[in-house]
């Protein structure tokens, strides 16, 4: 016997019919979003041109090299929580995400203006500012942005989507990557050369950000009451306490990102034997970003089939076999292949880090599940980098890397052992 339907429920079936009757159109805006996006913000974190542009405008100081990542993660600590009382009682969160997003972009177009029009120290001030101020908005953005995702991609195409957006993204960011490290940047790296690789970034970022003008975002059935930060924060230790699977993720996700310490670093130990010089940088770039290309396929079918679980902790297992290569091998050929693997790594983390945590609790206190994630991971991205100047300064690089191992290995057996697919108990 079919009993009918309560008014909730009907207004659950609408806003499911809502986001099939949209799906369509609003994957493809999603997809070539992140494509554009991606590739121009891969251009500012990949391990790789600013580590090496923050080495050349320093003189050459690993801890210079640590603070300035870690302002950019400082920044993504504080605003996460932030992001989520912005938008948790709003139906619609995408014109929220259009003023983030463009403020992310104002400051990556600044830190590509400072190379042209200052001089000297005040290039690196500049750099480092702007770094902390984009950090402020992508903290913001990251729970905006993936929020908009959860309510117009249902779970099943989630992995298919990051996948094959990741891989166009990362096909356009190799070759530009190679452009930017062979034509731009060059034999004799200089502060003009690295802001025009800069400028194509800002570019990029931009075009994509205008793609989510086609999004059509339905308007869910309930959002919760307006709060102020200081009440939601005082929301926080039930929320942990109600889903204690979430929370072993959270603080498995944090201890791994402390392995991110490492990744300024890796082209510096690298570049010792192989050398800084643009086509390398060029090179090395190519690799670490055509890698995470082709991986991001494998990433997402194994997410949709599998459980993104199984993608984080694959993943961490390909950063830590990458890690220890790298510090007993050397030479450009075999470097190329370290980064690839890294590359790789890197973007399966991403993928399972962000989609694992759409995949908990309930829709209302989504937003705010994001921040606590988001926050623990850039407390830990803001720690990483500090302590791993300071290991790089007084022991050496492969201290930190070594210390981003154990870190790595920490999160892995936490979650292979103490997270249980979170899938599965939708079932």
């Amino acid at each position: 016997m079919n009993h009918p339907l309560n008014d909730a429920q009907l207004a659950e079936h609408a806003y499911n019919e809502q986001v099939q009757t949209n799906l369509t159109r609003n994957f493809v805006a999603h997809l070539i979003h992140g494509m554009f996006g991606q590739t121009g913000f891969r251009l500012i974190n990949a391990p790789t041109f600013l580590p090496a542009y923050i080495m050349l405008l320093s003189g050459g100081s690993d801890m210079m090299v640590g603070l300035a990542l870690s302002l950019q993660s400082l920044g993504m600590t504080l605003t996460p929580l932030m992001g989520a009382t912005l938008i948790e009682h709003r139906t619609k969160v995408l014109p929220v995400g259009f003023f983030i997003g463009g403020a992310m972009r104002l400051f990556v177009l600044l830190i590509a203006m400072a190379g042209f029009f200052l001089e000297g120290p005040a290039v690196l001030t500049a750099v480092l500012v702007c770094l902390a101020l984009f950090g402020l908005f992508g903290g913001m953005q990251g729970v905006v942005f993936n929020f908009l995702m959860s309510k117009v991609i249902p779970v099943s195409k989630r992995g298919r989507l990051t996948g094959i957006r990741n891989f166009l993204a990362g096909v356009t960011s190799a070759g530009v990557a190679w452009i930017g490290g062979e034509y731009l940047i060059g034999d004799t790296p200089t502060a003009a050369g690295y802001s025009w690789v800069f400028l194509m970034a800002f570019v990029l970022t931009s075009i994509g950000l205008l793609m989510l003008l086609a999004v059509r975002e339905p308007e869910p059935p309930t959002v919760k009451i307006k709060q102020s930060l200081l009440s939601r924060l005082g929301d926080l230790p039930q929320l942990l306490r109600n889903d204690p699977s979430f929370t072993r993720y959270f603080l498995a996700r944090s201890l791994a990102t402390m392995g991110r310490m490492a990744m300024p670093f890796y082209i510096l130990y690298a570049g010792q034997s192989i050398g800084l010089t643009g086509q390398t940088l060029g090179l090395v770039t190519f690799a670490f970003t055509i890698s995470g290309t082709f991986s991001n396929l494998l990433w997402g079918s194994i997410g949709d089939k599998h459980g993104f679980r199984s993608v984080f902790l694959g993943s961490l297992l390909l950063w830590i076999v990458s890690t220890l290569l790298l510090m007993f091998v050397s030479g450009l050929a075999i470097t190329v292949i370290i980064f690839a693997g890294i590359g790789a790594a890197v973007q399966g983390f991403q993928i399972a880090s962000n989609n694992l945590t759409l995949e908990f609790g309930d829709r209302d206190n989504l937003p705010m599940r994001i921040a606590i994630a988001n926050t623990g991971s850039e407390i830990a991205g803001t720690v990483g980098p500090i302590f791993g100047g300071l290991l790089a300064t007084l022991y050496g690089y492969q201290s930190v890397f070594v210390t981003s191992i154990i870190f790595l290995l920490i999160g892995g057996i936490v979650v292979g052992k103490f997270v249980p697919e979170p899938r599965n108990s939708r079932i």
